[in-house]
């Protein structure tokens, strides 16, 4: 392995960042998968470009998440979220965690560090997609509250973020090539 300026590269010289392939994991172990991210990229740019493929949100996912920003907001959430379902954190922050009590309003800053990277649209989506629970957010939802051990209060408003952050990337690319 090869650290280079707070970077660390795979063996084979491919440059992907291990703390990139540790968030894809951890998003995966909580039930996220970067294809279901994309597809909510899909729906939220089908007005504007009918023929976009998951294959190109998909690789606007990846490249958001190749943000230092981004990586350290879903490590932080996530961990959170988990450190609420071992009642590891201190009251009364345990208590607001694990009922995504809605005046606690942390989550939703933490997710819109990841959309301001990216203007204004990348807000206005994440606004949409966090209020509509789109795709994987209506699970991510309904396992929470059904379970009551699962804990997503973070998660569902970074995978927001990120849907947010990459339909943002793909529109502003758009304009450039117009």
């Amino acid at each position: 392995m090869v650290a280079h300026r707070g970077r660390a590269d795979t063996p084979g010289g491919k440059g992907r960042s291990i703390v990139k392939d540790l968030v894809v994991d951890m998003l995966a172990s909580r039930g996220v998968r970067l294809e279901q991210i994309a597809r909510i990229v899909v729906e939220l740019q089908r007005p504007y470009r009918p023929d976009l493929t998951v294959d190109e949100c998909l690789r606007s996912v990846e490249k958001v998440l190749e943000k230092r920003e981004v990586q350290h907001a879903v490590l932080t959430g996530i961990a959170l979220d988990m450190l609420a379902e071992s009642d590891a954190l201190p009251e009364p922050l345990l208590s607001l965690v694990k009922t995504d009590d809605p005046l606690y309003g942390v989550d939703e800053i933490l997710a819109l560090s990841i959309t301001n990277i990216y203007g204004t649209v990348g807000l206005t989506n994440f606004g949409y997609v966090d209020k509509r629970k789109m795709g994987v957010l209506r699970g991510l939802n309904a396992q929470a509250g059904r379970s009551g051990s699962r804990v997503n209060t973070f998660l569902d408003d970074l995978v927001a973020g990120i849907a947010g952050a990459a339909a943002a990337r793909i529109a502003h690319r758009g304009e450039a090539a117009g």
